[in-house]
């Protein structure tokens, strides 16, 4: 994020039940959906009186961030979807990328064996074969987080379905897709960009679901286009 520190003042955040987030403030009811995500999002603008936001975020995190856009359109100035999905399940025409028993049969081996689902997923997720060490730091990065959070966390993403809030955003906005994403397929980019008004696409030449990781130069460079800093 360095070569936007010179522009901008950086907000990061770890959302509760994640990261360095206080593990205490979780609360299996208020996070039941993605509501409470969005809700803890408009908190954190609240306190430090934010304005003019430019929202960044990261797979379903794009999802609370269009909830909490919705909610308080004010706050922002653009959104920025990094390999975003409203909807992760197949449905008639709409392809999310898994089907219902698909998903099912996936989460309940993640109740059954986190850490080995988490072994056997999180390569897949990144990709790029060629470089295991990025899927070993995801591996790290899902082993790290408490058990009993990340199952409700999986189910609460998994499905969700934001399909509906897409015509509702009057928000500039961009999405960056992933060119091979098994999480999110190419056509969920066209979808997003179909049905968010004044949404920008680019399509990525990274693969995997976690561009900032496999090609941060890339994504930067998408970033910087998209709000003018080259």
């Amino acid at each position: 994020m360095k070569p936007f520190e010179s522009n901008y003042k950086l907000i990061l955040f770890d959302f509760v039940g994640c990261g360095n987030s206080d593990l205490s403030a979780y609360d299996s009811e208020r996070y039941a959906s993605l509501d409470g995500y969005a809700k803890d999002i408009l908190e954190i603008f609240e306190v430090l009186n934010l304005k003019n936001i430019i929202f960044v975020g990261h797979s379903v995190a794009g999802m609370i961030g269009i909830r909490a856009a919705i909610k308080c359109p004010d706050y922002f100035d653009k959104l920025i979807f990094v390999a975003p999905s409203p909807c992760y399940i197949n449905d008639g025409e709409y392809t999310g990328g898994m089907e219902r028993a698909d998903l099912e049969a996936l989460l309940a081996i993640m109740d059954s064996n986190y850490l080995g689902w988490s072994s056997a997923l999180a390569p897949q997720v990144m990709a790029n074969a060629d470089r295991p060490e990025l899927g070993e730091e995801l591996t790290a990065n899902f082993c790290a987080t408490d058990p009993d959070i990340a199952r409700e966390f999986a189910r609460v993403t998994f499905l969700s379905d934001s399909r509906e809030d897409l015509p509702k955003i009057t928000i500039p906005s961009l999405t960056l897709q992933c060119s091979d994403d098994i999480l999110a397929p190419l056509t969920i980019g066209e979808y997003m960009h179909k049905n968010i008004p004044l949404n920008t696409l680019y399509i990525m030449k990274a693969t995997g679901h976690c561009p900032h990781l496999s090609e941060p130069e890339e994504t930067i460079e998408l970033l910087g286009k998209y709000i003018g800093l080259n």
